[in-house]
């Protein structure tokens, strides 16, 4: 069995989620975690920040319901208003520090969604990236050249085969069977439940 984390770098409700999936992730050393983007801001969804103007409400949801913070570089990029989030950029950027260290997918996805927000670090620079590889020990340039090669589709692809719709989204596969253990946000408690029942 296998854990599958399908979710948006540039997604609040995901960022929310990474307490728990590092707790889950510490629980099951042994059992792999493969993580994968959703592309939540691509296309005409490719805008300035300001257009989506719920973000700051929901924002303020999401810490009362789950403790999870927002940053002051994030809050002062999202009251600028000029800042566009791009997740096919996202995606790239977890593809390349995936391939650096695939058995780190999940710490390295939690630093992709620390830089932005709570250091108001772009997920669309290369640099954003040479500074995680960095704090993680990895090679760096490694990382950065992978960046600005890969692709997204096959992230997008995938996510899409697995119906997966909204983020985040925990799955258990086994074999080619998938049991969902959470969507949107979950305690870790509730997801050991969730796992115990699949033995």
């Amino acid at each position: 069995m296998k854990l599958v984390y399908v979710f948006d770098a540039y997604c609040g409700w995901s960022h929310a989620f990474s307490g728990t999936l590092e707790e889950v992730v510490a629980r099951h050393p042994d059992l792999p975690v493969e993580v994968v983007s959703g592309g939540l801001f691509t296309g005409q969804r490719r805008v300035p920040i300001r257009e989506f103007g719920f973000i700051k409400g929901a924002n303020a949801q999401i810490t009362e319901r789950t403790g999870a913070r927002f940053g002051d570089a994030f809050d002062a990029l999202l009251a600028d208003g000029s800042f566009v989030m791009d997740s096919e950029a996202a995606a790239r950027g977890l593809i390349a520090l995936r391939q650096a260290a695939p058995e780190r997918a999940a710490e390295l996805a939690v630093a992709m969604q620390r830089a932005f927000f709570h250091d108001g670090l772009s997920l669309s620079d290369a640099k954003t990236y040479r500074t995680i590889a960095d704090a993680f020990g990895l090679d760096s340039d490694a990382v950065v050249g992978t960046f600005k090669t890969s692709a997204a589709d096959a992230d997008f692809a995938l996510a899409a085969r697995l119906g997966v719709s909204s983020y985040p989204t925990l799955i258990a596969m086994r074999g080619n069977d998938a049991f969902v253990l959470a969507r949107g946000h979950a305690a870790a408690e509730q997801i050991e439940q969730r796992l115990a029942t699949l033995g």
